[in-house]
């Protein structure tokens, strides 16, 4: 008798904890919706027309080195296709400041640099976890999605949202072939604290 009580409660505990983390998730996924409502701006963005090395786990893209999973293998698939590439979130970081930041004597001192880039440069940094953002309201020829990226010289971890748009898919498209054929219509920068 003792053991099917506390068996009864341990499940009753389980099922709390799983209701508890299916709450926070739906707040999150509240905040994005509401992030994609408000800030979303279409933007056609080129892929990585470079020289595109794959070796183990990284891929590099001219010079520059972005770091993956094996096992991710959307991941690996954006990258591969140069949809997602250092170059391409130098340049999104660097507008992203001049778009963002109030303080004119930085603005200043940055285009006084030689080469203002360097100080907003992305490399061997380390992307994962790409997930399809199936909540979020879109078409067949347009999913959006997040990936985490691990920046060694960051302490924290940062959040990319990314939206991709294939105008030939339908609904017997697979992932892959989406992907293969999409361009990169949306990038947002979150910070993972």
């Amino acid at each position: 008798m003792k053991r099917k009580f506390s068996l009864i409660i341990l499940l009753s505990l389980s099922l709390a904890a799983f209701g508890q983390k299916k709450e926070s998730v739906s707040i999150k996924e509240k905040a994005l919706t509401e992030q994609f409502k408000n800030d979303y701006k279409k933007k056609t963005y080129n892929k990585f027309e470079g020289k595109i090395v794959v070796k183990d786990n990284q891929i590099q893209f001219d010079d520059k080195t972005i770091f993956y999973d094996k096992s991710d293998k959307l991941t690996s698939l954006i990258l591969r296709e140069g949809l997602i590439y250092p170059q391409l979130l130098t340049d999104y970081q660097m507008e992203k400041f001049i778009e963002e930041s109030t303080d004119k004597t930085q603005k200043r001192f940055l285009r006084l640099q030689k080469n203002p880039r360097a100080g907003f440069d992305v490399n061997n940094v380390k992307l994962s976890n790409t997930i399809e953002l199936t909540f979020l309201e879109s078409s067949l020829k347009a999913k959006r999605f997040r990936v985490t990226c691990k920046d060694s010289k960051l302490g924290n971890l940062i959040q990319y949202l990314f939206e991709l748009t294939n105008k030939n898919a339908d609904k017997e498209t697979s992932m892959e072939e989406f992907v293969k054929n999409s361009t990169l219509t949306y990038l947002q920068q979150q910070r993972l604290d």
